[in-house]
């Protein structure tokens, strides 16, 4: 089908240095699990986007050579007044192109959705999401967790 990633992971990307465990999921938990263990190929900005690249069109074209996009839902998404691009332009090829599946991973407690964009809501509304429990904390890394079964049931 002329895809080379099996999904592109799209996260709020923290403005302050510290790392946080949404980095450390994003960048070691992930691919550890999803392409180690299960053998899929992820995009994840920043890892798969070389610096000095067009990063509007690179994100774009790594989009379009995605057969998943995974979005990681926190409040700092939802807080977040600017979204990112890459959310503009994986919410628009999802709803408006519809060629693109969208998998949603809570990440943390988000409760109401009202807050969240209107696209977002119509996916949750369809679809649902994956939530991730606190306990995953403990052993993130057991692929046979519920929470990793139903994230491979969603891909490809």
């Amino acid at each position: 089908d002329g895809k080379i990633y099996d999904a592109y992971v799209i996260y709020p990307k923290s403005h302050i240095n510290e790392a946080n465990f949404l980095e450390y999921f994003v960048y070691q938990i992930m691919p550890d699990i999803l392409e180690n263990k299960c053998g899929y190929k992820l995009c994840i900005y920043g890892r798969d986007i070389y610096p000095g690249e067009d990063t509007a069109s690179a994100i774009e074209k790594r989009m379009q050579k995605s057969r998943r996009l995974i979005i990681l839902l926190t409040q700092q998404l939802i807080n977040c007044k600017e979204h990112a691009y890459d959310q503009h332009i994986a919410l628009y090829n999802a709803l408006i192109q519809n060629d693109i599946k969208v998998i949603l991973l809570e990440m943390e407690t988000i409760g109401s959705y009202e807050n969240l964009q209107e696209s977002l809501r119509f996916i949750i509304k369809q679809q649902g999401t994956v939530k991730w429990k606190e306990q995953h904390t403990v052993h993130p890394q057991s692929s046979n967790s519920r929470f990793w079964k139903l994230v491979r049931y969603h891909m490809p």
